[in-house]
């Protein structure tokens, strides 16, 4: 075992020492830091990392929850194993600090781009797998995300999709519009971008390994969009009836009014 002053930073905040330094180096080069044809980049350890976290995942859920069913373990799975939450481990982790990039990609900001964090936290994934094999890389990612599964719950875990539809459908009489608008990578580690707009107005946009999850992340931020915008509104209201206007106004605290100006502030 080698002396803390001489391991990597990510060795430490992994609390994993590396055989094989090759494959750590590996797997935080991005593919443009060169372009010469050949040269190393961590797309392969990439693709392997994908499929180390899914049987990780899967197993970790599976014993601690086994009275779930598949279609619930599946959501939970989903919920994990996405760009958004892998994008926030490579983050807590520092690896954007420890990547190595090209010039066009530190120039665009690629150190905190979504896609490319979690890329590189798949790619890490891949490295640890093979230096030391399938119980190396299960024990890093149990510890990586056991609050996760802790807290992870199906009931919680519904599809993003469905939900927007139904809320826009009652707020604005109107269902949600995907737009792929961005397609990248090899056929073995295809990335996704899509956007969301309801009516002429866009809600944001999300990412992910196929379209589906692209379409999941993006409905997501716009139900999380939709909820910062109500919580803005309501108070503002809760406070006029408070400091003015119709203070005495009994039915100003009934639930039916409550509703629908919750309603109002939605739209």
């Amino acid at each position: 075992m080698r002396e803390a002053s001489n391991r990597h930073p990510i060795e430490e905040r992994l609390g994993y020492e590396f055989r094989d330094h090759d494959l750590l180096d590996t797997a935080l080069t991005h593919r443009s830091f060169s372009a010469k044809r050949g040269a190393r980049n961590n797309e392969k350890l990439e693709f392997l990392g994908d499929a180390v976290l899914e049987l990780v995942v899967s197993d970790l859920l599976m014993k601690h929850s086994p009275q779930h069913h598949e279609g619930e373990l599946s959501k939970l799975r989903a919920s994990l194993v996405n760009a958004r939450i892998l994008a926030e481990k490579a983050a807590a982790l520092g690896l954007g600090e420890l990547l190595k990039l090209g010039k066009g990609e530190e120039k665009s900001g690629g150190r905190g781009k979504e896609s490319i964090l979690a890329a590189a936290f798949e790619a890490l994934v891949g490295a640890i797998y093979l230096d030391r094999g399938f119980i190396a890389a299960r024990r890093v990612l149990a510890r990586q995300f056991a609050t996760d599964i802790r807290s992870r719950r199906p009931s919680a875990v519904d599809d993003c999709k469905t939900r927007l539809q139904e809320i826009t459908q009652k707020l604005f009489k109107t269902t949600p519009t995907y737009t792929l608008v961005m397609e990248t990578g090899p056929d073995h580690a295809k990335h996704f971008v899509s956007q969301i707009s309801v009516g002429n107005r866009t809600f944001g946009r999300g990412e992910g390994r196929s379209k589906k999850s692209a379409e999941q992340a993006a409905a997501m931020e716009a139900l999380e969009a939709l909820r910062v915008e109500a919580q803005a509104v309501v108070p503002r209201r809760a406070n006029v009836s408070e400091t003015g206007g119709r203070a005495g106004d009994d039915s100003a605290g009934s639930p039916r009014t409550a509703s629908s100006s919750g309603t109002r502030g939605q739209r």
